[in-house]
């Protein structure tokens, strides 16, 4: 894009620091800066480094949204851009943080204070330290900022900030698996009530409705005035009846973006989808002392709507007969497996020898496997007499 030759690019650059602290600085030097620039800016004592986060007319546009003049006195100096020494020194801090702020916890834990520290934040130059720390009540940290300053030998400030500034600087992932909003692009803190989650039909779950931060999350508040807008045309009442010739219908759920609303008659847990129109219908109806016959434009008994589709009728097409063979099939091999199971003999029988003969019932018990030829051996035998093992002369 080509500028005019009049142009003056806006003096004014946003400037962001560790977690989501963003101040702006007046290039005065007129510097050539770019967005992800490392910058040596003027601080309350010595100097800091920062990160150059936007510049241009978006700045311009910035300011107006946070209230603030283009000629404000609150708006520092940019130095330099940062050398090689400054790079090194930032660094030499950076990694004295996780330590220092270990050591903070402890004295305070030992004194006692019901506080929080969150996070620490060491100045470019190491010549102060900010301690950011949550806390329900007031605390008096006089006598801990004293024990810190001689304990780091610099300068401390205790900065207080609240659950949401805290979860923005630590960071972290949300339940929607994406980088929590505060720590990335968010940074109006707007206030979020339980009333935004009732107007969505959320379940009233703190679990699920809290963020990593312990309180509502933020993106409730995404979608509510679309919400706000659709319920601007449903009934108010939200134990709204509706009364029909076949009896008063109580509303029992309502969807708020198909724009359907379910009833249903008592003693009858069958529940009657209706659009919104519909329902507005029946309740202008009702105003005037009238009632439809049903609460659907169908005939009565008509409107109860099944939870399950009937399935769909795949013989009616086909010749069914077929069925009734199969059927006295599976009777006779039923009842051949039961025979077998009682141990009923078949009507033949083979014997060792291959021969096929008729067994009757004493031979199919005692004969054993042998045919009429048994019968006739055990039969001789009986009819011979027995010996008569007396002495002689005995009578």
């Amino acid at each position: 894009m080509v500028l005019p030759t009049d142009y003056k690019p806006f003096d004014i650059v946003e400037v962001r620091f560790k977690g989501s602290r963003k101040e702006y600085y007046r290039n005065s030097d007129g510097l050539d800066l770019y967005t992800g620039d490392m910058v040596v800016v003027e601080a309350d004592y010595g100097h800091d480094v920062g990160f150059v986060s936007l510049s241009g007319e978006l700045v311009r546009l910035q300011l107006k949204k946070n209230h603030i003049t283009e000629d404000n006195d609150r708006i520092r100096k940019i130095y330099r851009v940062a050398s090689e020494n400054d790079k090194e020194k930032y660094d030499k801090f950076k990694e004295k943080e996780s330590a220092t702020l270990e050591r903070a916890r402890t004295i305070a834990m030992d004194m006692r204070l019901n506080m929080k520290l969150s996070d620490i934040e060491f100045q470019g130059d190491g010549r102060k330290v900010i301690f950011y720390y949550t806390a329900e009540k007031r605390v008096d940290f006089r006598v801990l900022i004293k024990q810190y300053a001689a304990e780091f030998r610099t300068r401390i400030e205790m900065r207080q900030v609240s659950y949401r500034e805290e979860a923005s600087r630590l960071g972290g992932i949300g339940s929607c698996g994406r980088e929590l909003c505060c720590s990335t692009w968010l940074t109006d803190y707007k206030v979020v009530t339980m009333g935004a989650a009732k107007s969505q039909n959320l379940s009233i779950n703190m679990l699920k409705l809290s963020g990593q931060c312990g309180r509502l999350k933020c993106c409730l508040n995404y979608e509510l005035e679309t919400y706000l807008e659709a319920l601007s045309e449903f009934p108010k009442d939200d134990r709204l009846t509706l009364e029909t010739v076949s009896g008063s219908a109580r509303l029992q759920k309502t969807d708020i973006l198909k724009r359907t609303l379910w009833f249903s008659y008592p003693n009858n847990n069958d529940w009657i989808a209706i659009d919104l129109e519909r329902v507005n219908e029946i309740i202008a109806l009702n105003k005037k002392g009238k009632k439809p016959d049903t609460l659907v434009d169908q005939p009565l008994g008509a409107e109860i709507i099944n939870k399950f589709e009937p399935a769909p009728d795949l013989i009616s097409d086909q010749d069914i007969s077929r069925y009734d063979e199969l059927d006295k099939q599976r009777k006779k091999q039923g009842k051949k497996r039961r025979n077998k199971r009682k141990g009923k003999p078949s009507n033949k029988s083979t014997n060792p020898q291959g021969a096929t003969q008729n067994k009757g019932p004493e031979g199919s018990q005692k004969g054993k496997g042998q045919g009429n030829k048994g019968n006739k051996n055990r039969n001789r035998n009986r009819n011979k007499k027995k010996p008569n093992n007396k002495p002689s002369g005995q009578n």
